[in-house]
């Protein structure tokens, strides 16, 4: 059966494609930047033991737990009322900038333990700032366009600038860091530097992508009862509840490595500034690779490069087990096929949502496509969170040696193992483990996804 062609009405004009991928500068910035140096910052910045700094880097995403369906239930209402949830985008948006940066305005005579709390406080705010923006965004693309394939290019797009708003903030962050001295002042620059690139890319979305408003707005549910919607989504869809467990699962497996590269250069490459080197072959081939896995999916359906997409990834992250006894700079090919597979990751589980909420929204007649997006957001984010947390925790089994201001002290064995292994094995198990969720998962057209015919999942919102 030949692929049909979305009806003119429902092709995405570019000005629509870019302008909702343009956010994900702002989701792609903030997943990337704290998960990537926060950790860091704490131990050989500001003295704070590993165990302490993993509860402050995961405790204030777990309050996101809560919170982010609350966001999504008040959005849904706001929208049924307004027929836009642009003003909690706005909000989201503004709220970060003053909350990322005075996360890392640590005073320099803090103590251990009051640069614990200082950091814990802002970087819980500034999450749920986050919050704001992120879960009516989740939502947009199935109030953007009802088309199957269409959802899949706009996801696709917006994948590809999140690889490239990793590569200027994850790669640029550091790199503005150590190019104003490091330390204090680094990281304070870093952050008002990074803080303005989120932001310019929230508004472009928030004004370029968000709807202004319906012919004919709804009035609102209870918020009471709206608030219940995501939590009863997950119990009552199926399809939703096994996509969620695959995102937040790959989710805490990219969370690991991202927490764990910077001890990767610092400790087994011995150069902090070759994070910029591993980002560059993170993100370089995956902007190369999107359209293909655009073109895999139109093909064989989206599950079927969920699977490959995954592949790649296992199959890069444990080859890196090598750098626990030969580190080297060969790890840099490694990375990049683990960004390969990690692209086509975020695309199509991201491109499977919408179409689960449409879905739902058919059956149940309401939409609870925020509150559905909210619980997405906070499982991911706490998939997110525990990344860095779980790294740190086997580094302290390791027996690693927190440090302050800028010097790198010498490590022990043990702990140049830990980072090796937490860096490759850790990631690899977890991606393998999200595959089995897919053996129960089914299209919206309640078709087996996994043994089906390419053909009869390639449509099942038409």
């Amino acid at each position: 059966m030949a692929d049909r062609p979305a009806a003119p009405a429902d092709v995405l004009g570019r000005r629509t494609l870019l302008s909702y991928a343009a956010g994900s500068v702002g989701t792609g910035g903030f997943g990337t930047l704290p998960g990537l140096v926060l950790a860091y910052y704490l131990t050989d910045t500001l003295a704070v033991a590993a165990t302490v700094a993993s509860v402050v880097v995961v405790a204030p995403k777990i309050i996101d737990v809560v919170v982010n369906p609350i966001i999504g239930a008040r959005s849904d209402a706001r929208a049924a009322r307004t027929g836009s949830r642009r003003s909690f985008m706005l909000f989201g948006a503004l709220a970060l900038v003053p909350l990322f940066v005075l996360t890392f305005l640590v005073p320099p005579s803090a103590s251990p333990a009051l640069a614990a709390a200082w950091v814990f406080v802002f970087f819980t705010l500034t999450a749920i700032a986050y919050g704001f923006f992120q879960v009516p965004y989740v939502a947009l693309p199935a109030e953007i366009t009802h088309d199957y394939h269409q959802r899949t290019r706009l996801i696709t797009t917006r994948i590809a600038v999140l690889a490239l708003a990793i590569l200027l903030v994850g790669a640029g962050g550091p790199a503005i860091r150590d190019a104003a001295g490091g330390g204090h002042v680094g990281y304070a620059v870093m952050a008002v530097v990074a803080a303005l690139v989120l932001c310019t890319g929230m508004l472009i979305a928030t004004f370029g992508a968000a709807p202004r408003s319906t012919p004919a707005p709804q009035a609102a549910e209870p918020p009471r009862t709206r608030l219940r919607d995501g939590v009863a989504a997950l119990a009552q869809v199926r399809s939703f509840r096994l996509l969620v467990a695959l995102f937040v699962i790959q989710a805490l497996a990219s969370a690991v490595m991202l927490g764990g590269a910077q001890y990767v250069a610092t400790y087994l490459l011995g150069d902090k500034s070759a994070l910029t080197y591993m980002f560059v072959a993170l993100v370089g081939p995956a902007l190369i690779v999107m359209p293909l896995w655009y073109r895999l999916g139109h093909r064989f359906g989206k599950v079927a490069g969920v699977v490959l997409a995954s592949a790649l990834f296992i199959a890069a992250t444990a080859s890196l087990v090598v750098a626990a006894w030969a580190p080297g700079w060969w790890m840099l090919a490694s990375v990049a096929v683990a960004g390969i597979g990690y692209a086509g990751m975020q695309a199509f589980p991201l491109a499977m949502l919408p179409d689960i909420i449409e879905s739902d929204r058919r059956t149940t007649g309401h939409d609870r496509g925020g509150a559905m997006s909210g619980v997405w957001t906070a499982c991911e984010t706490v998939g997110l969170a525990l990344g860095p947390g779980v790294f740190l925790l086997i580094l302290a089994i390791g027996g690693f040696v927190s440090s302050s201001g800028d010097t790198t002290v010498g490590q022990p064995d043990s702990a140049l193992t830990a980072i090796a292994l937490a860096f490759s094995l850790v990631p690899a198990l977890l991606v393998a483990f999200s595959l089995l969720f897919l053996r129960g998962y089914r299209d919206d057209a309640g078709v087996d996804a996994l043994s089906a015919h390419p053909d009869t999942t390639r449509h099942p919102a038409q």
